[in-house]
């Protein structure tokens, strides 16, 4: 497995458009929240910084192109709807509670974002074409997300996925495990115990 180590990443830049967008978004987000469990905090200040910078500091590694992109288990929209705001490629959302599938249905289309598609389905159920990037926050071990990147990636994209302070351990069970990847670690710039892991050719030994 090759990597490659690398510091934080740079801020990642927006557009006035977007910016205004994320505020609308974090609006919608408050009022859902007092009917949904989206979100631990109702702190404006927090969630910004937690949720919202957390998922727009992926956007430089995104790859170039207008393949199409998928986040699974968006949950509040954490990454995928976030970054939905700031690119122009198809962003397909897979969330199976469907209360949160409703309300990333409607924060799309209140927010304009016609490229977005959101799945309510299980991932081993969910139809998608080839990806050029997959994301996903805080959903499962690495080894158990691999074989979700593999199947779902064109063989050219990359999946982008933040880890908390066990990122070490969780690629070392997913390579004892028998799989290979070229693999770029990025220290996040909104939790010094988090890395973003971003990797591409994944496959296991003997398939």
């Amino acid at each position: 497995m090759k990597q490659d180590l690398h510091d934080t990443l740079p801020p990642p830049a927006v557009s006035r458009e977007t910016e205004a967008r994320l505020e609308r978004f974090l609006a919608l987000l408050l009022r859902w929240n007092a009917r949904i469990n989206l979100v631990a905090s109702q702190d404006p200040g927090v969630l910004r910084q937690r949720h919202i910078q957390d998922s727009l500091q992926l956007l430089p590694l995104l790859p170039q192109g207008e393949g199409p992109m998928a986040d699974l288990g968006s949950g509040g929209g954490f990454p995928g709807l976030v970054l939905a705001m700031a690119v122009r490629r198809p962003v397909h959302l897979v969330e199976s509670d469907r209360r949160k599938a409703a309300f990333l249905q409607a924060a799309a289309a209140e927010l304009g974002l016609a490229h977005v598609t959101v799945h309510a389905a299980r991932i081993e159920a969910v139809r998608l074409p080839p990806l050029a990037v997959l994301t996903a926050r805080a959903l499962a071990p690495l080894e158990k997300m691999l074989p979700w990147a593999q199947a779902l990636l064109a063989p050219d994209g990359v999946a982008v996925f933040p880890k908390g302070q066990g990122a070490e351990a969780e690629i070392e069970a997913a390579t004892g495990a028998g799989w290979t990847m070229a693999l770029q670690r990025f220290k996040s710039s909104t939790d010094p115990n988090a890395t973003i892991l971003r990797m591409s050719g994944i496959h296991r030994a003997g398939e």
